[in-house]
């Protein structure tokens, strides 16, 4: 069985469009035998619109659909929960996904046929083979290449995407490093790359993908980076000599801190 986990917040005007799809998509894969069995697992986050009452319907419509809820915690605390939820269930793969339906059903399902050989593969938006949609504008690029550039260069990754938010892993691997993951705020998916990396040596594929912008993305680009950047910085210093400068940091005053 594959577990899909959705993280979500206040997403009531774009969830029915991945509830409904991947149902489906999922759905015909399954009746054909191409895949054994799928949930799709939303992480309900702190959320203040009809995000829940919409999948609670559609849990009814398809049973492949579970949610669970938290008051707290961002994007990462979500995915480890949904790791753990799904790691009681018996299944062989698990993963994630946006719930913006940034990555269309069948993006994901390129995960699932080329994991074979490897610990995990993710999607790479920079590959010359990726469909983007719509055409980025000059400075994101610059701005997301500059920041994958400084990735790499502080954590030794070959994967030029460590941001793009479609990946899947086998069971054994997430099972192995579950208590060893941290949230890292905005840096979860590098906190989640060198985790497995630097623990279990774990063979990490990269491969193109299907990806569209969507209409009304809560990604800010001119802060966004700016606060991945520093998250990647926080978690290198924790997994280095200097990491006293991290607790350090933790111990100042709320006030003192707003003004670094």
């Amino acid at each position: 069985m594959i577990s899909i986990v959705v993280p979500v917040h206040n997403e009531e005007k774009r969830i029915v469009k991945i509830l409904e799809k991947y149902s489906v998509f999922f759905e015909e894969k399954k009746k054909k035998k191409e895949i054994d069995d799928f949930e799709l697992l939303f992480v309900i986050n702190n959320t203040t619109d009809r995000t829940e009452e919409i999948i609670q319907a559609y849990s009814k419509k398809y049973k492949e659909i579970r949610h669970i809820r938290f008051k707290e915690g961002g994007k990462g605390f979500a995915i480890i929960c949904g790791f753990k939820d799904a790691l009681k269930r018996k299944n062989n793969l698990i993963g994630f996904v946006d719930g913006d339906m940034s990555t269309p059903p069948e993006a994901f399902y390129d995960l699932i046929k080329g994991i074979d050989g490897y610990d995990g593969i993710i999607a790479d938006r920079w590959n010359k083979r990726s469909i983007i949609t719509p055409k980025q504008s000059t400075f994101r690029r610059f701005v997301s290449r500059g920041y994958n550039w400084i990735v790499r260069t502080l954590f030794l990754f070959n994967h030029r995407d460590t941001q793009c938010g479609a990946k899947l892993f086998k069971r054994e691997i997430i099972e192995k490093n579950i208590n060893k993951l941290v949230t890292s705020n905005w840096g979860f998916d590098i906190a989640l790359l060198y985790c497995l990396k630097k623990e279990s040596k774990a063979k990490i594929k990269a491969i193109p993908t299907i990806w569209h912008d969507e209409v009304g993305s809560k990604v800010n680009i001119k802060k966004t980076p700016i606060r991945m950047l520093l998250s990647g910085i926080r978690l290198r210093l924790i997994h280095s000599p200097f990491k006293f400068i991290v607790r350090f940091y933790r111990k100042l005053p709320q006030r003192m801190k707003m003004r670094l």
